[in-house]
């Protein structure tokens, strides 16, 4: 008897020493809600699980259910050392931006809010509307960015669509991001009229000057501390120890890591890195890279870039939006993609799964689809990200002009999303972010080194790198699965 007592005893404690070294990590998303389980100590992936993401009823309630699938039953959660949580549900972060000039401004506007994990429903320039305002409206964004002028210059603009807002039906954050010289003006007509405005640093201080960092600093925090509440993840949070960020904050956290290593020679990065994430809903393009030019004949024009980027494509989704991604894709060539297996009714298919955004290919031309809408997807997201080449005539002989991100020598292409993680084709859908012979003048990786992110480990990692950094570095280089790459397509000369 007390033998078998002391072995319970033991038992019961090695169970909980065991937990108590482990992390809980938590993916809220608009279908699914996904859990991992990772030791701390050994970098490794204990358990995975998953459910039906139900934030329309009790967000929980999927949580829960997904906790189980993993193993883990919801007495024993708090006694694991991180319970930590991403999320995208209910459409994410939904943000507004507004500037001055569409390729100034506004597009510093637009940066600042994609860096921070926010899905941008749309730009705004110049002075705003009534129809913009009622349009605005309609879309009922969770933030709104509000930018415009460099520091002492135009102010009349900012000072405007300050007071279409307060006077407005809209109620959400506003971030002041613009003209310092009037930013206490524009702070005071928004919170006359109750709004809760945020003031931060002018996202462009001077002309072709970005500073986004501070906005992306204050759109995080107002995500922490209203957004969660207003979609109800806060009945997620009482579980856990936080809904740190959004998703693809946490998949670009990972992806910068990943790309740069920690501070010490024992755990060094991957370098320059592109990191491809495709969903029901959008296609989401990250990439850690200078992004310059690399060839001694051709010359910048136009905004500088960030070097840590990430874009987003509303149009490129693979269920909610395959209706659209079709559409920018075309019918005839998806039919060439798909060769014999192309269905007779390829638009009432796309227009079934835009539907039923759960929907796992069962046919064999089914799985054709998902493959040439998931290529067609990585080839128009990447070609959006990169920048480009244009020829310029000179006395001196031929140069080029560059837009935008060079990122033809970046060695990494990482594939993340629903079908890198199950498709067994994924590799040919992600080898649509590889350069072609097509567009030489594209700026896309020519040869990079290919991997599958088979276990949605970097939103994972993501959120481990504020607390472990070391941990989920070791995670994302033993769980990400390298594949064949094409062989490197010609360049322009010159």
């Amino acid at each position: 008897m007390i033998l078998l007592a002391a072995l319970l005893i033991y038992e019961v404690w090695g169970k909980a020493d065991v937990i108590e070294q482990q992390a809980v990590l938590v993916d809220i998303g608009s279908t699914y809600t996904k859990v991992t389980i990772v030791d701390l100590r050994r970098a490794d992936i204990v358990a995975q699980g998953k459910s039906v993401t139900t934030v329309k009823e009790d967000v929980t309630l999927g949580l829960e259910q997904a906790l189980r699938a993993a193993g883990v039953q919801l007495e024993s959660l708090a006694r694991f050392r991180l319970r930590l949580a991403c999320s995208s549900a209910a459409g994410g972060l939904s943000l507004v931006a507004i500037g001055l000039v569409p390729e100034l401004t506004a597009e510093a506007a637009r940066r600042a809010a994609l860096g921070a994990g926010a899905v941008v429903r749309r730009v705004y320039s110049y002075q705003l509307t009534p129809q913009e305002m009622a349009e605005m409206e309609a879309l009922s964004p969770d933030i709104i960015l509000l930018a415009g002028g460099t520091d002492g210059g135009e102010a009349k603009t900012i000072v405007h669509n300050a007071k279409m807002l307060a006077n407005s039906a809209l109620r959400v954050p506003v971030v002041v991001a613009g003209n310092k010289i009037v930013a206490e003006q524009v702070m005071e007509i928004l919170c006359q009229q109750g709004v809760d405005a945020r003031l931060t640093e002018n996202v462009m201080p001077r002309l072709n000057v970005l500073n986004v960092e501070p906005a992306q600093q204050v759109i995080r925090q107002v995500f922490l501390e209203h957004i969660v509440q207003a979609k109800g993840l806060d009945r997620a949070e009482a579980l856990l120890d936080a809904v740190a960020m959004p998703t693809p904050s946490a998949v670009l956290a990972g992806a910068r890591l990943l790309a740069d290593g920690l501070n010490d020679d024992e755990e060094p990065g991957w370098g320059e890195l592109m990191v491809v994430d495709v969903g029901g809903a959008t296609t989401d393009v990250h990439s850690v890279a200078e992004g310059g030019p690399t060839r001694a004949n051709v010359v910048y024009r136009g905004l500088p870039e960030p070097r840590v980027k990430r874009t987003v494509e509303g149009d490129l989704g693979l269920r909610v939006s395959a209706p659209s991604l079709l559409a920018a894709l075309g019918e005839a060539r998806m039919r060439r993609a798909m060769g014999d297996k192309a269905p007779q009714n390829l638009s009432a298919l796309i227009e079934q799964w835009s539907r039923e955004v759960g929907h796992l290919p069962q046919t064999e031309e089914e799985w054709a689809l998902e493959v040439a809408l998931g290529r067609g997807a990585v080839e128009l997201a990447v070609t959006r990200h990169v920048g480009r080449l244009e020829e310029l005539p000179t006395p001196r002989g031929l140069m080029f002009v560059q837009r935008g991100k060079d990122l033809s020598e970046v060695g990494i292409v990482v594939g993340t999303g629903g079908i890198f993680a199950h498709h067994p084709l994924a590799a040919i859908v992600l080898q649509g972010a590889v350069a072609n012979e097509r567009d030489p003048f594209l700026l896309a990786p020519r040869q990079p080194r290919l991997y599958l992110d088979r276990r949605y480990i970097l939103w994972a990692a993501g959120l481990l790198a504020n607390y472990e950094p070391r941990v989920a570095l070791r995670l994302m280089k033993r769980y990400l699965i390298a594949v064949e790459t094409t062989p490197p397509p010609t360049r322009p000369s010159g």
